[in-house]
């Protein structure tokens, strides 16, 4: 989500609502600081999410599809993992003593490799000499977690309780443990709350639950555009939840919210749902993030649509977006490759699922090289300004918090208990990020 997409995404919103759009305010727009991040992983100028999470939330830049690991660690090459792990500022949290929240449109895994979902896939990718603790760890350890990728915590054939009859979304667990029944055991007598589905999220009584675990998918969760709003959250729906179990915490608490979902639908550039996917995200109100140090950015872009203008007739005109590639568009006979007419643009570029024309044929568009913004307000806000690494921000939000090792800053309670100079409440919103740390 560079800044292009956020200007495109400003735009529609005026739209929808009968302006021209250039002149709304999108809500990150509101935030008095912003600044610049360089995405870079150490062995690739344009980044994949697995790396880039690994810096924004463990503080060092990674090598491309790892986490959690410095870059001394190799992808997919398990006996470099040991003595090359990193602490996210979620651990740095907890060991602050502050409630720790994750929340994502993604699957709720922590692995090595961005794409070791579960120990079925690593069964499949490695030999036996492999132990799975060599390269997949599995993180349930919040105060508040909620997202997709309920079939990754059972048993393998285990029906879905939402999609009982649909063998893709049984359980893919080969080891025969069922996580989720795993944490509610743990949490019989901590105020645990497990739930599946809308109507039992909101139904909780914030004062009355401490911990919170809701996975509402099989998989991934539903675009917000194919999303069944009578069984399914919104984001937003799922925010306030976290917000009202976390703000009891005198010690404050740490919240982390990811829109994974707008990486994939700019991978597949359909623009309408592509846009209105970062509307979706970018529309909390102001009021959640008050008076907590707040901060939104990017995992990295993708590379943004061009707008272009056709005229059919005197009369007939249209402004739409193109993605510098791939597409699907293209028809390939190699060596002959040949495009759709864009006559039909006119008919079909206001449905969801218009897929955009591009200048090159490729499977699926990519990520950019470029720097995103990040836009912070709250107390100490100012140190997110001019251009950063990526691997700053967890380090500037743990500053201001008092979290983690520096701490001189700090005034103190006691001598044992750390107290920050400002509210230590975090929000750290990102989007488009693979894998958290």
């Amino acid at each position: 989500m560079g800044v292009p997409t956020v200007t495109a995404a400003r735009i529609l919103k005026g739209q929808l609502s009968g302006q021209y759009g250039e002149e709304v305010q999108l809500e990150m727009d509101k935030f008095p600081y912003v600044s610049l991040s360089k995405t870079y992983n150490t062995n690739a100028q344009v980044p994949d999410s697995a790396g880039t999470a690994t810096a924004y939330l463990c503080g060092v830049k990674a090598n491309e599809g790892t986490v959690g690991v410095s870059a001394a660690a190799v992808r997919g090459q398990c006996n470099t993992t040991r003595g090359n792990e990193v602490t996210s500022i979620l651990k740095w949290a907890k060991e602050s003593g502050e409630k720790i929240h994750k929340h994502t449109t993604f699957r709720d895994l922590y692995t090595l490799n961005r794409r070791f979902n579960s120990d079925l896939i690593l069964s499949a990718a490695f030999s036996p000499q492999f132990t799975r603790s060599d390269f997949c760890l599995l993180d349930l350890d919040g105060q508040v977690i909620m997202g997709g990728g309920r079939k990754y915590m059972l048993p393998k054939n285990t029906s879905d309780v939402e999609y009982p009859g649909e063998k893709k979304h049984s359980g893919t667990r080969k080891d025969g443990r069922n996580l989720i029944q795993e944490w509610t055991d743990r949490m019989r007598d901590k105020k645990g709350y497990y739930v599946w589905n809308k109507k039992d999220l909101l139904s909780i009584n914030p004062s009355s639950a401490d911990y919170l675990l809701g996975l509402f998918e099989p998989g991934d969760l539903q675009y917000d555009l194919e999303r069944d709003s009578s069984t399914d959250p919104s984001l937003t729906e799922m925010v306030e939840v976290a917000i009202k179990i976390l703000r009891k915490n005198p010690e404050g608490f740490y919240l982390l919210v990811e829109g994974f979902l707008i990486q994939i639908i700019s991978s597949l550039t359909f623009p309408s749902s592509y846009v209105l996917t970062h509307i979706s995200f970018l529309s909390f109100p102001s009021s959640h993030f008050l008076p907590h140090m707040s901060l939104l950015t990017f995992s990295s872009s993708h590379v943004l649509p061009h707008i272009f203008f056709l005229t059919f007739s005197s009369t007939h005109f249209l402004t739409y977006i193109s993605f510098p590639h791939p597409q699907p568009q293209y028809k390939c006979n190699f060596p002959k490759i040949s495009r759709s007419s864009v006559s039909y643009l006119f008919f079909s570029v206001e449905q969801n699922d218009y897929q955009a024309q591009s200048a090159v044929p490729l499977r699926m568009e990519t990520h950019g090289g470029e720097d995103v913004a990040v836009f912070s307000k709250g107390p100490m806000a100012h140190l997110l300004h001019g251009v950063q690494e990526q691997n700053y921000i967890p380090h500037a939000m743990a500053y201001a918090a008092c979290i983690g090792q520096n701490r001189a800053h700090c005034r103190t309670r006691s001598s044992a208990t750390p107290l920050a100079i400002t509210t230590p409440s975090l929000f750290l919103l990102i989007t488009a990020a693979w894998l958290l740390c």
